[in-house]
C-alpha cells in the first residue's frame, strides 16, 4: 500500500467519522435495525422513476445550467410563492444544489470570512462546525436544553457582536424534532434588523409537521427573507436521501456570492433527475401531503414503544423521534447506543453527538422513517427493555 512520505496538518483536527456512518456500520455489522440514520426505508411513487427514466432516454444527459434546470427552478419558486408568500426570481434567487450539506457548506464558503462568528443552535448537525471552521469563522454556540430545547433569545442578543456575520438556524430541528414558533422569528428579526447578518436556514424537513402546526419559514417574514439563505431538499421530502438533490433560495446580492462557490465546487447537478422532479412537483399533494404520512408513521412508533421503559419527548417535525432512557440504564448515551444496537438489534444515535462538548443528557434519536413492519419489529424488541437494565 503506498504511503505519504510527509507529515499530514489536518485542516479539521477535531472532527472524526461522522455518528450516522459510524452507527449505520454498526448496525450492519451486528444484524440490527437500523433506526440511526435518517432516510426511508421505503422507494418514492414509480412515476418519479419514470420521470427520470423518460428524460434519460429523450437524451438530457448533458451538463445542465450552472444554477439549476430552468423548469425546476420555477416549480420551486411557484412551491415558496404558493407556501410562504414571497416571490423569488428563478434568474437570480434560486439555485439547485447537490443536496442541501453542500448547499449549507456552500452558503458558509461564500458568505463567512475568516474572523467571522457564526452562531449555531446545539445540539447542532454535525455539518455546521466544520464549515464555519473551514471557511475560518468562529463557531458561537447557544444552547438548547431538553426536554424542550427553546432557544434563549436575550442570550441571543448578548452573543451577538461586532463580528456576528451569520445565523445558522434549523426548523424543523434535528435532532430534537422541534419547530420555531412565529415568535422565535420575530425575535430573529428583531435582533438582526439594522445589521449585515445573514441567516441561513436550513428547513429541509419543511413539509413534515405535525398536529395541524404550520412550518414558519424564513421566506415568509418580509424581516428574515431579505438577509436568509434558505435551503430544502428533494431528498427529505420525495424520499430519495440517495439522489443527493436540494435547493437554496435568497435575495439576488447574497444569491450572487453563493453561486461564485457552487459553480467551483459542484458546478451543476444532474440534468434527468433535475426535469423528473419539475415534473413530479406539478402534483402539489406531493410535498402537502407529507405531514399526515409521517405523523401516521410518528403515531404508530410512539404506539409501540408503549410499555418499552422509554420515555417519549414531543415530536413536533422532521422524522426522529427522541426518547429518554434513565429508567433503562446508566451507561453514557453512546455506549447505551451500541450496546442496544448490538445486544438488542436496534441502532440509534446519541444525542451527546450533536454537542461540540459531548453534553450527555440521556437522550437518544430514533429514526421513525420507515415501513410499519420495520417500524414492528423494531418496537417488538424495544419493549422486551422494559423489564431489564443495561
Amino acid at each position: 500500500m503506498p504511503h505519504f512520505p510527509a507529515p499530514v496538518v489536518s485542516r479539521l483536527p477535531n472532527v472524526g467519522t461522522t455518528i450516522f456512518t459510524v452507527m449505520s456500520r454498526l448496525a450492519q455489522e451486528c444484524d440490527a435495525i437500523n433506526l440511526s440514520q435518517g432516510f426511508p426505508d421505503f422507494n418514492a411513487e414509480p412515476e418519479l422513476f419514470d420521470r427520470v427514466h423518460h428524460w434519460m432516454k429523450s437524451g438530457a444527459n448533458q451538463y445542465a445550467p450552472m444554477a439549476g434546470c430552468l423548469p425546476l427552478r420555477v416549480a420551486v419558486a411557484d412551491k415558496v410563492a404558493a407556501l410562504y408568500g414571497t416571490l423569488y426570481d428563478v434568474e437570480h434567487e434560486v439555485t439547485i444544489t447537490a443536496g442541501a450539506t453542500q448547499a449549507l457548506f456552500t452558503a458558509v464558503a461564500a458568505l463567512v470570512h475568516p474572523g467571522d462568528e457564526v452562531i449555531v443552535f446545539e445540539p447542532v448537525y454535525d455539518s455546521y462546525g466544520p464549515a464555519i471552521e473551514l471557511a475560518g469563522g468562529k463557531v458561537v454556540r447557544m444552547g438548547l436544553a431538553a426536554p424542550d430545547y427553546r432557544p434563549d433569545w436575550s442570550a441571543v442578543a448578548a452573543a451577538i457582536g461586532p463580528r456576528t456575520r451569520m445565523i445558522m438556524i434549523n426548523s424543523p430541528h434535528n435532532p430534537t424534532a422541534t419547530l420555531w414558533s412565529a415568535e422565535d422569528l420575530d425575535q430573529l428579526a428583531a435582533l438582526t434588523a439594522g445589521t449585515g447578518i445573514v441567516v441561513v436556514s436550513d428547513e429541509v424537513y419543511e413539509h413534515i409537521v405535525f398536529d395541524g402546526v404550520l412550518h414558519r419559514s424564513c421566506a415568509s417574514h418580509p424581516g428574515l427573507a431579505e438577509r436568509s439563505v434558505i435551503v430544502s431538499s428533494f431528498g427529505k421530502t420525495y424520499h430519495i436521501t440517495g439522489w443527493k438533490v436540494g435547493y437554496v433560495v435568497a435575495p439576488r446580492a447574497l444569491m450572487a456570492e453563493f453561486r461564485k462557490v457552487h459553480q467551483f465546487n459542484v458546478f451543476t447537478v444532474n440534468t434527468p433527475v433535475q426535469l423528473a422532479l419539475a415534473d413530479y412537483m406539478a402534483d402539489a399533494q406531493r410535498h402537502l401531503g407529507l405531514a399526515a404520512f409521517y405523523q401516521a408513521k410518528r403515531d404508530h412508533f410512539r404506539a409501540g414503544l408503549a410499555g418499552s421503559g422509554f420515555e417519549l419527548l414531543p415530536s413536533a417535525g422532521t422524522y426522529f423521534q427522541l426518547v429518554r432512557y434513565g429508567k433503562l440504564s446508566t451507561l453514557p448515551d453512546t455506549q447505551f447506543c451500541d450496546w442496544l444496537t448490538c445486544e438488542v438489534g436496534v441502532a440509534a444515535i446519541p444525542v451527546s453527538a450533536f454537542f461540540a462538548d459531548g453534553r450527555d443528557e440521556g437522550v437518544i434519536r430514533f429514526c421513525f422513517a420507515k415501513n410499519e413492519a420495520t417500524l414492528d419489529a423494531a418496537c417488538d424488541r424495544l419493549r422486551r427493555l422494559g423489564g431489564c437494565r443495561a
